[in-house]
């Protein structure tokens, strides 16, 4: 999977630009907080499982209690709600709103996040001859350091922005748009499809609503099939990520930051709300919508048209608004 012109290298966000240097002070001053003492230097925000020392973090629910005692970072942004949760060894930040000072620290960090425009650097592909055995239609662009694998098709009208990185044998149909993502080998994307958009994150406000930046990418496992005009957004802080042999059917959305897992089966318009995370084995039938933030475990099958607003142990199967246990949602619908 190699390019000459291509210098794409997976650091720890390959596709936005940091900030040369941030210390924490300059947060602070953002957040109109009391300046300190230590001007530390800070690395990066992230989520409390992915921050390390040096880096920002933020505690905003109690569903994320568990990682508190785990994370490795020293700056905890939190609620004066929940400061007698955060470990005394920590620093804390409290601020009435979390995740909107999370957005401003984010945009500070990453000045370019909510730049979300086409790619100026794009060329046509029939001018770069380094990709092995690629077959492609016509008018097919390509950003910088971009990198294809060998035995791809690519179909007419589509579009790989830069620092996109696609495996071995992968097939893309036609008018797919496809940015900041890493795809495994085999993969399939039916014709229409967009992968790696900004997600839909911002705080109304009766002046200005407030955008939120999307500095994650999109992660796609091996045998992956995406259907048609599927639109799978980028994670915020964290990555969107599918598993390896699942298959999508046509016109599901997947929101920021939501996890799939291996062999799963969706169906078609199917809806997926921020950072839902969905286990191994799960079928879920057309129509089904799935709340943010909610876990649902391996060998689940959701029956088509349902809601489902609560966690799913594994091993269930349901259906109905609320979703409900199938057996119940049968017994009550006679």
């Amino acid at each position: 999977m190699k390019s000459k012109k291509s210098n794409f290298k997976m650091k720890s966000n390959p596709f936005f630009k940091k900030k040369t240097i941030v210390r924490i002070n300059d947060i602070l001053n953002i957040l109109n907080l009391k300046k300190n003492s230590n001007n530390s230097i800070i690395n990066d925000i992230k989520t409390l499982d992915f921050a390390n020392k040096n880096d920002i973090t933020f505690f905003h629910s109690i569903k994320y209690k568990n990682l508190l005692d785990k994370t490795k970072s020293n700056y905890i942004l939190t609620t004066k709600k929940y400061s007698n949760l955060i470990p005394k060894k920590k620093n804390l930040i409290i601020v009435n709103n979390v995740l909107i000072s999370v957005s401003k620290i984010t945009k500070l960090i990453y000045p370019k996040s909510l730049d979300d425009n086409t790619d100026d650097n794009l060329s046509k592909l029939k001018l770069q001859n380094n990709y092995r055995n690629l077959k492609h239609g016509n008018n097919v662009l390509l950003g910088k350091n971009v990198l294809l694998g060998s035995n791809c098709y690519i179909g007419h009208n589509t579009i790989i922005e830069s620092n996109v990185k696609i495996g071995n044998n992968c097939v893309i149909g036609s008018n797919v748009i496809i940015k900041n993502s890493i795809i495994g080998n085999d993969v399939r994307i039916l014709d229409g499809a967009i992968i790696g958009k900004k997600g839909f994150g911002f705080f109304p406000s009766k002046d200005k609503n407030l955008r939120y930046p999307h500095i994650g990418m999109v992660i796609i496992g091996n045998n992956v099939e995406i259907g048609c005009n599927n639109t799978i957004d980028r994670g915020s802080l964290s990555n969107t990520m599918i598993g390896e042999n699942t298959y999508l059917d046509n016109q599901i959305h997947i929101a920021h930051n939501v996890q799939i897992g291996k062999n799963c089966i969706i169906t078609a318009q199917v809806g997926f709300a921020g950072s839902a995370k969905i286990g191994n084995k799960v079928m879920i039938g057309g129509q089904a919508g799935i709340s943010g933030h909610l876990n649902i475990g391996n060998n689940v099958q959701i029956g088509g048209g349902s809601g489902v607003i609560k966690n799913i142990p594994d091993n269930s199967k349901v259906m109905g608004y609320p979703a409900k246990d199938i057996r119940s949602f049968i017994r009550e619908s006679k």
